[in-house]
């Protein structure tokens, strides 16, 4: 059980052991299963657009198409979490803490909610780790309009994938040995995206 929770941490496993379809779990995972936040999704969508340029026998199709199914799964994934959060609605806030799941999550996410609103909240919080998961759930909680719930779950969806991959597919092209680099890219992302979330966990311990 162990090393399988690893190989979902690890970009690399995912596509070279589960391929197409358990990439676009992962990414439905990530923003739709209560459980997703831990899972790689900037790392594994930088990693899907040079791998589609540079060994598309493990991804099997096209970056047009790739980027496509990958934009989908995200999509579906916020509804997922949507509906969750709408049927869970406060039972949620009371829910014990375990190692999976920590009200600060929740409360880092309603921060967005409560700076730039729902709409925009959605959008940002697909390039931030944690925030992308909960923000669809807090959406469905507090019962955000279904129809400006989906249209801004396609924008974001949509510049998170195609903004990410596409970078990744374009680099790859112009600088072909970025590849002997990854190891420094994931780490770079990881600590762009975490900024955001530390800054605001570090903000709310000082108030306290």
């Amino acid at each position: 059980m162990w090393d399988f929770l690893k190989q979902l941490t690890n970009p690399n496993s995912i596509i070279e052991y589960g391929g197409l379809w358990l990439l676009l779990f992962v990414i439905f995972a990530e923003t739709g299963l209560l459980v997703g936040f831990f899972l790689p999704g900037d790392n594994l969508i930088f990693l899907a657009g040079i791998l589609c340029k540079t060994h598309p026998d493990l991804i099997h199709v096209n970056y047009f198409t790739l980027a496509s199914l990958m934009t989908v799964a995200a999509v579906l994934g916020n509804v997922f979490g949507y509906w969750f959060g709408r049927t869970a609605g406060e039972k949620l806030y009371a829910k014990k803490e375990s190692w999976f799941f920590k009200k600060r999550h929740i409360e880092v996410t309603k921060t967005y909610y409560d700076k730039y609103g729902g709409n925009m909240t959605l959008i940002i919080a697909r390039f931030l780790p944690v925030v992308r998961t909960f923000a669809p759930i807090i959406a469905g909680v507090i019962k955000v309009d279904f129809f400006k719930f989906m249209l801004f779950n396609i924008i974001g969806a949509f510049a998170w994938i195609f903004g990410l991959s596409g970078t990744a597919y374009i680099l790859v092209q112009i600088f072909p040995g970025i590849t002997n680099y990854m190891g420094y890219i994931f780490i770079t992302l990881i600590i762009i995206t975490a900024i955001p979330i530390l800054r605001i966990i570090f903000r709310k311990k000082e108030k306290v």
